[in-house]
């Protein structure tokens, strides 16, 4: 008898938003409600350079991906990090 292993699934063209916003809430240590779509993280929340940087980090690991750096001024607000996982994801 052989068993058979699961199908892997492929991953997503695009994160779920309410996920990644969940994820980046955590990161920064806000509540969710308060991380809306065009909330600025640096300018809004008073991120600094370490948390951007941890940000950036976990998202990588999370969908086992990895940013350029190039992409990182984009990665200002959760409609940011969305779109660059997206378009990232897409091209994957």
């Amino acid at each position: 008898m052989t068993t058979q292993e699961a199908p892997v699934a492929a991953p997503p063209d695009k994160p779920d938003k309410e996920d990644l916003r969940a994820t980046i809430a955590r990161i920064l240590d806000v509540d969710v409600e308060e991380l809306g779509d065009d909330v600025r993280f640096v300018e809004d929340l008073e991120v600094d350079s370490l948390l951007a940087l941890e940000v950036v980090v976990a998202l990588e690991k999370k969908y086992g991906l990895r940013l350029e750096e190039s992409a990182f001024p984009r990665i200002t607000s959760l409609a940011g990090a969305h779109a660059v996982l997206a378009e990232k994801l897409r091209s994957a």
